[in-house]
């Protein structure tokens, strides 16, 4: 027995995690470390990536600051990059709102965060040469996008919706550069972002004994199965949406 094998293991990859100020970009970043990755970590909020990079095992891993909502600010960033074997596409924001009460200008920033700008970027990335061959992007995606949606949720599966389908183009489309394209769709995670207040703690505790193992994801749990995306574990995986739902479509 070889106690060193570990086709999961991200020893000697550089990996790119944007919005790893908190949540899951922060669980990821921390993960992908301690698997062995190089990681560069961004975000708007410097003391909060300082948090994060706090956490993480390892040496060379660095943070960027970088506005995902400005294109200049993405083009910028990824001038500075060095060259990747792995993407998580993961900043994003939801917000509860519902349809009737639909503000256009909440629902343009939601776009611009959660649709446009991790698409923009994968673009800057293959423009600029930036990801290598057998490289691995993984992309944040949501099971209100691809499955069940509550109400007032209806924006945010509409944008995360969106996420899904490109990722099917996208894999088909950079095959042939041995990069592949995929993302990770969690049912509800215990991120802070309903602290808001938009939904109450007995809302949720009742919504969280809809789901088999009675519990919300950790976002450990979804940085684990970004990994698996990210390691050569998952080289013949390509143009999925990898439901993590704790079994509450099973109900």
């Amino acid at each position: 027995m070889n106690d060193s094998y570990n086709p999961f293991s991200l020893q000697g990859k550089t990996i790119l995690v944007t919005g790893a100020s908190s949540g899951i970009g922060r669980a990821a970043a921390v993960e992908c470390s301690r698997m062995g990755a190089r990681v560069v970590i961004t975000a708007r909020n410097s003391q909060r990536l300082e948090e994060t990079l706090s956490r993480m095992e390892g040496d060379g891993h660095r943070m960027c600051i970088c506005d995902l909502s400005d294109t200049a600010s993405i083009e910028e960033m990824v001038a500075g990059l060095p060259e990747l074997d792995g993407l998580v596409n993961n900043a994003g924001f939801t917000q509860i709102r519902p349809l009737k009460f639909i503000d256009e200008e909440i629902f343009k920033q939601l776009l611009q965060v959660d649709t446009i700008a991790p698409i923009i970027l994968l673009r800057q990335l293959v423009k600029k040469k930036k990801l290598l061959s057998g490289g691995s992007v993984v992309f944040t995606g949501s099971l209100a996008g691809v499955a069940r949606v509550s109400p007032g949720n209806s924006m945010y599966a509409g944008c995360k919706g969106a996420i899904s389908a490109f990722v099917r183009g996208a894999a088909v489309e950079l095959a042939d550069k041995g990069i592949r394209v995929n993302a990770v769709c969690p049912a509800m995670v215990d991120t802070g972002i309903l602290d808001s207040g938009t939904v109450s703690q007995e809302q949720l505790e009742q919504d969280r004994l809809r789901y088999p193992l009675k519990r919300y994801g950790r976002p450990e749990d979804v940085a684990w199965a970004m990994i698996y995306l990210l390691s050569d574990a998952s080289s013949w995986v390509t143009g999925t949406n990898m439901i993590l739902d704790g079994g509450v479509l099973l109900k």
